[in-house]
């Protein structure tokens, strides 16, 4: 259809449904994830987090190994350096991991934190976890605790004009700034 400078182009996408302010980022490559929902990580063979320890630390984008848990860039991530620390052991809940997991889960959220201040100069975070499909959990089937850094004044124009996120370096180059600066800052 095509339009001339006096119609008013917003009137064919009411008849569509509600406008709304979102442009649309078109990511073809998540079909297959939405498609299987939470039914396709049912076990500890379909789970991607048991399959990232398993691949090298650049393949998985792994930051840290510990113990019992390991620290992950997130795929899809909110903003560079979203870290996802997960336990090692293929549990959903919080409730479900031991209390030697509970403490290093927690030292590496703070060791997370400390890396991206001194990486990223992040000025604030955001830490979670979504528990169960209801929750809110894009992977419900597997604990993991979101750390997602923030920066005082992060509001150029592309997340309020456009409502669209400019992520300025790609997750191995995150990975690798990460995971040299993360023994070089110590626990306290």
């Amino acid at each position: 259809m095509q339009y001339s400078q006096d119609e008013n182009v917003t009137d064919d996408f009411e008849l569509a449904g509600v406008p709304d302010s979102f442009q649309r980022l078109w990511t073809p490559y998540r079909m297959a994830y939405i498609k299987g929902g939470q039914t396709q990580v049912t076990d500890e063979a379909s789970c991607p987090f048991c399959a990232g320890p398993n691949r090298t630390d650049e393949e998985a984008l792994l930051v840290h190994r510990g113990k019992t848990c390991y620290v992950i860039l997130n795929l899809f991530p909110y903003n560079p350096g979203h870290l996802l620390v997960c336990p090692y052991r293929h549990v959903p809940n919080y409730t479900d991991i031991t209390v030697e997991e509970t403490a290093e889960m927690a030292a590496l959220a703070q060791q997370s934190m400390r890396v991206l201040r001194k990486v990223s100069n992040a000025s604030g975070f955001n830490l979670g976890m979504n528990q169960g499909e209801a929750g809110g959990a894009g992977i419900a089937a597997h604990l993991h605790q979101h750390i997602v850094p923030r920066w005082n004044g992060d509001g150029n124009f592309f997340p309020i004009i456009a409502q669209t996120k400019a992520i300025p370096q790609t997750l191995s180059e995150v990975r690798q700034s990460i995971a040299e600066a993360w023994d070089s800052e110590n626990p306290r």
